[in-house]
C-alpha cells in the first residue's frame, strides 16, 4: 500500500514538533520531490499545486484549513505506511530544509522552475490551480 501524503506529514511532524501549516507543505513538497529523484519513485499519489504562496498539497490544505500550526496528533495516517527507505529520503529533506522558516521555504520554491513553469501566464499573487507535475520535480531536482 502506497503512502499519502498525511503519513508524510505526520512523520514530518512527529521528527520536528509543531509548525506552521505553510512549513509543513513545503517540506511535504520537498520530500515528494527528493524521493522522485533518490527512489524514482513518488511517496505519495497526491499532487501539489503552484499557489501564490508556493506549492501547495489541496488534500493536506482542507484537513489543516483554518489552523495556523500543525502537530503530529492532529494529523491521521501513521509511519507505519513508510518504507525505512522513504523515511530515511524524509530525514535527508528535514536535514536539509527543517531549520528553515516558512517564508525562506516559500521563497525558495518560487525560485525554481516547477512552481514557476506551473505558474507560467498567471499573474503575480493570483489564484492558480495548476498542477506542479511529479515529471517537472523530477526532471529539475534531478539535474541539481
Amino acid at each position: 500500500m502506497m503512502a499519502n501524503v498525511f503519513d508524510t506529514a505526520k512523520y514530518i511532524l512527529e521528527q520536528l514538533g509543531s509548525m506552521s501549516t505553510m512549513k509543513l507543505q513545503k517540506l511535504c513538497y520537498y520530500s515528494q520531490a527528493w524521493s522522485l529523484v533518490w527512489d524514482d519513485s513518488p511517496l505519495f499519489e497526491e499532487d501539489f499545486q503552484a499557489w501564490a504562496n508556493g506549492p501547495v498539497c489541496p488534500e493536506l490544505f482542507f484537513k489543516t484549513q483554518g489552523k495556523y500550526s500543525a502537530s503530529a496528533s492532529d494529523e491521521t495516517g501513521g509511519e507505519g505506511n513508510l518504507s525505512e527507505n522513504q523515511k530515511d529520503t524524509i530525514d535527508k529533506v528535514l536535514e536539509h530544509y527543517g531549520g528553515h522558516n516558512a517564508q525562506w521555504l516559500s521563497q525558495l520554491t518560487h525560485m525554481e522552475d516547477p512552481w514557476i513553469k506551473a505558474r507560467e501566464g498567471v499573474p503575480s499573487g493570483a489564484g492558480c490551480s495548476n498542477v506542479i507535475t511529479k515529471e517537472s520535480m523530477a526532471v529539475y531536482y534531478g539535474g541539481l
